[in-house]
């Protein structure tokens, strides 16, 4: 299908009826299959990327899926076609519980602030994707397409040195939070 100038908005409307398992982004339009895959190589690429940079005590960490030693506290990484995202989410089933680990954080915010070296967006409860009330603190950087390649280095440079701050922060407060 080829689309040009005005008639592409109508373009864009035909091929997601006829396919609604196309992803559309500035980059280009993708099937379910090929979004999935991109994805998996950004991952795969930043795994590689982060592979030898060892965690505040010196171990080897995983820093895609960062064990916080907390069953219902996680660093999360996310990236999509307008932004890339790092936060700590609280996603307590039981919320008095969510209410004092975030109570906990609020307390040691300027150690964080300040491992950190900005501030993040702190939000108390807000509803999930999957309509679960969680707590979030976190930042995003706007403007970047995890299906542009281009933009893999910059998304890079935004979750690399938060991440690391992150594991720094977490090293000198989890045993508070026990």
């Amino acid at each position: 299908m080829l689309c040009l100038g005005s008639i592409a908005i109508g373009c864009y409307l035909l091929a997601l009826y006829y396919n609604p398992g196309l992803t559309f982004t500035t980059s280009g339009m993708y099937s379910k299959q090929q979004a999935s895959q991109i994805r998996q190589n950004f991952w795969t690429s930043f795994g590689q990327y982060m592979r030898p940079v060892t965690g505040a005590g010196g171990e080897l960490v995983n820093w895609i899926n960062y064990k916080t030693g907390l069953k219902f506290l996680f660093f999360r990484l996310d990236a999509d076609k307008n932004e890339a995202a790092v936060s700590i989410e609280l996603r307590h089933p039981d919320i008095e519980m969510q209410e004092h680990y975030f109570q906990q954080f609020i307390s040691v915010r300027n150690l964080l602030e300040n491992a950190l070296g900005e501030s993040w967006e702190w939000e108390r409860e807000i509803t999930d994707d999957d309509g679960r009330v969680i707590s979030r603190i976190g930042t995003r950087l706007t403007g970047v397409n995890i299906f542009n390649q281009e933009d893999w280095p910059a998304i890079i440079s935004f979750f690399k040195p938060r991440l690391i701050a992150l594991d720094d922060f977490w090293d000198t407060v989890k045993d508070s939070f026990q």
